[in-house]
């Protein structure tokens, strides 16, 4: 069965995270991923490669996940004959992605002005701190720089005296995320125009686009807004509460939804007809807040969130990763999947969220050994004969 992508072939030089996260969802959409590592391989194989609980025989669990559906060959970019190997594997592909500092793409000549002289139909994508251009453009960034600059870090947390990043790393996975549209996007043009072109994403943009309606609000009003825990700033109850033997969120965006909550809890004290609509509610805010907390947490989370669900009130338990990954929800949408390792052991991983009614068909491939392809591409894709292969590793181009 055909996969989305099939038939579209990327080139893979990414490492740590943001890179290999977008080349992964391409590739679990069904691209033919190719992974371009160094001879020495690129450093997240080395991420708790040696951890004991977070590693399964010498791979670890950044690598297991990430580079899921991906091949790997190993060519030195920084020589001559390494990089003639890689423009030859560029005129065969569609997509080449990265995520290396600024400078570095036009240093090792992989920039889209370079490959597009080689292949007019390759897409350059480039995952970076800051993108490729203006005054920070240089500067080296990770996931919590892009949260902090990107303004997030300042409404996260329980007070504005302790900011807090998301507990996942956003900046990260956002830039991934835009990379893989950027990608898609161009890919789309490309059907128009018969041309490629380059896409320039950077964590900061990211972080800014996910503000949304916030920096709407910020520029209406003039106003910073700070952290105000788990609580929302219209709406009221809106918050995280405690049960007997954990905690809930219930999420009362509508007055019917308030009406319905009184009849579950049953309390007097919320029958005053102000609060049938937000103004009110949100005036004694603290009162409701600390009133429902004292009666959720007389029962279990199951006892309320069955009467909560019954009244079709939003609401969920907080779960640990356990209690998520076991979700029967999670489980029927295939969203818990195999990571295979190469020698044919398997842990389990988080699946492809992505869900197309007709070219769906999962397929999750091992994470690849470093250069375990080498030879399969040089020969079945590039043409190369044995012997060239065989002077090439002599040479320490390949690996």
């Amino acid at each position: 069965m055909k996969r989305a992508l099939d038939g579209v072939r990327v080139l893979d030089l990414t490492h740590m995270l943001s890179g290999p996260y977008g080349s992964m969802i391409l590739a679990d959409l069904g691209a033919e991923t190719i992974k371009v590592e160094p001879l020495q391989g690129e450093g997240t194989r080395k991420l708790l490669a040696k951890d004991v609980k977070n590693s399964l025989d010498g791979m670890g669990a950044y690598y297991l996940t990430l580079n899921r559906n991906k091949k790997s060959v190993a060519v030195d970019l920084k020589s001559e004959q390494g990089r003639a190997v890689f423009n030859r594997l560029v005129e065969k592909s569609d997509i080449v992605i990265s995520n290396f500092g600024a400078g570095v793409p036009e240093r090792l000549k992989i920039d889209y002005d370079s490959l597009s002289k080689i292949n007019p139909r390759i897409i350059t994508c480039t995952i970076s701190g800051f993108g490729s251009d203006g005054p920070g453009s240089k500067r080296p960034a990770f996931d919590q720089v892009a949260q902090a600059m990107g303004g997030g870090m300042s409404i996260t947390g329980m007070d504005e005296n302790q900011p807090m990043r998301a507990g996942i790393p956003i900046g990260d996975l956002g830039g991934g995320m835009f990379g893989v549209m950027g990608v898609l996007a161009a890919l789309y043009e490309r059907e128009r125009s018969g041309r490629g072109q380059h896409v320039d994403i950077s964590m900061l943009d990211c972080q800014i686009s996910m503000l949304n309606y916030m920096a709407t609000m910020h520029f209406l009003s003039g106003e910073n807004p700070y952290p105000i825990g788990n609580s929302h700033f219209v709406h009221v109850p809106y918050n995280t509460f405690t049960c007997s033997d954990g905690f809930i969120v219930i999420a009362v965006i509508t007055d019917n939804f308030w009406q319905n909550l009184k009849k579950v809890v049953n309390c007097s004290a919320f029958d005053d007809e102000k609060y049938d609509t937000q103004p009110g509610r949100w005036a004694d805010r603290d009162m409701i807040n600390s009133t429902l907390n004292e009666l959720l947490s007389t029962q279990s989370c199951q006892h309320w969130l069955a009467l909560f669900e019954a009244e079709r009130i939003p609401c969920a338990p907080v779960n640990n990763l356990g209690q998520a990954l076991s979700d029967q929800q999670v489980l029927h949408r295939n969203m818990v999947i195999d990571l295979k390792h190469p020698n044919g052991k398997s842990s389990k991983g988080p699946g492809n969220p992505v869900k197309l009614s007709r070219t769906q068909h999962e397929l999750f491939t091992a994470a690849p050994l470093l250069g375990e392809h080498t030879n399969e591409v040089m020969a079945e894709l590039l043409n190369f004969s044995a012997e060239e292969i065989a002077q090439l590793r002599a040479n320490e181009v390949i690996g």
